[in-house]
């Protein structure tokens, strides 16, 4: 392992729940609902999708990894002959097969870990996975096959830091639990220049993201429901970060 992709890994390890804080928890606080990653109607303008659509030109198959309900690859149905959902949840697959029938798009659906699935879920002209890095530790298999995936190039959108890092005065309250620093664009970049990769980078603004539902945080951060009213009150004086940033490169 390089000492980029070393270092990646030593932040996201460090982002990990000790056992003894997870063995307390009522649900799994990894669970991802369906609803937060619908597909939006209308698809919003950002560098990811300007990246995919000029990768796509006037046509061609998507494989989106990490699909959830398929926000990112349902942004490109204007010129996606094919689209292409991998999730290790099947309810997000679900969601992606039952969106893809509604908008008339060609579709399939493949389960499981990336790059684990990776020979399942076959190759694409354009690979995009969107917000899926920072749940990776692992971080050179899981770009290596995104690489191979892709005919035409490959999309990545992430968050400037781990998309939870601005709950870590939380899990300080609440646990005494003191987070590392967390793994960056900058970190990610330096991986695939590790790799021999050296990827366009654009960093942007997302969309003021709404405020966190009290609920969800509570499940997160292993606590009790009787701790909700109080990680309420906490959220008031935290501010989630909107800086993202969108990788692209071509294909090997």
């Amino acid at each position: 392992m390089g000492e980029a992709a070393a270092v990646w890994a030593e932040r996201q390890e460090g982002r990990g729940v000790p056992p003894e804080i997870l063995a307390k928890a009522d649900t799994n606080p990894w669970h991802h609902e369906v609803r937060d990653f619908a597909a939006p109607t209308e698809p919003v303008d950002t560098p990811s999708r300007r990246a995919a659509l000029e990768l796509l030109g006037t046509g061609g198959t998507v494989l989106d990894v990490g699909c959830g309900g398929g926000a990112a690859a349902f942004a490109l149905v204007e010129r996606a002959t094919h689209v292409t959902g991998a999730d290790q949840q099947q309810d997000m697959l679900d969601a992606f097969a039952t969106e893809a029938q509604a908008r008339g798009v060609p579709h399939r659906t493949v389960l499981g870990r990336w790059p684990d699935i990776a020979a399942a879920a076959g190759t694409a002209d354009v690979v995009v996975s969107h917000h899926v890095l920072h749940n990776v530790v692992d971080l050179p298999p899981f770009l290596l096959a995104l690489t191979a995936a892709a005919g035409r190039g490959v999309v990545v959108e992430m968050m400037g830091e781990h998309p939870m890092a601005w709950l870590d005065p939380l899990w300080e309250r609440f646990h005494g639990l003191h987070r590392p620093p967390s793994a960056t664009t900058d970190d990610a970049v330096a991986v695939l220049r590790e790799l021999g990769i050296e990827p366009a980078v654009w960093r942007w603004e997302r969309v003021a993201p709404p405020r966190q539902d009290p609920v969800w945080v509570t499940r997160r951060l292993c606590l009790p429901a009787t701790a909700v009213p109080e990680v309420g009150a906490a959220l008031d004086g935290l501010v989630r970060p909107r800086l993202a940033a969108t990788l692209s490169w071509p294909a090997g």
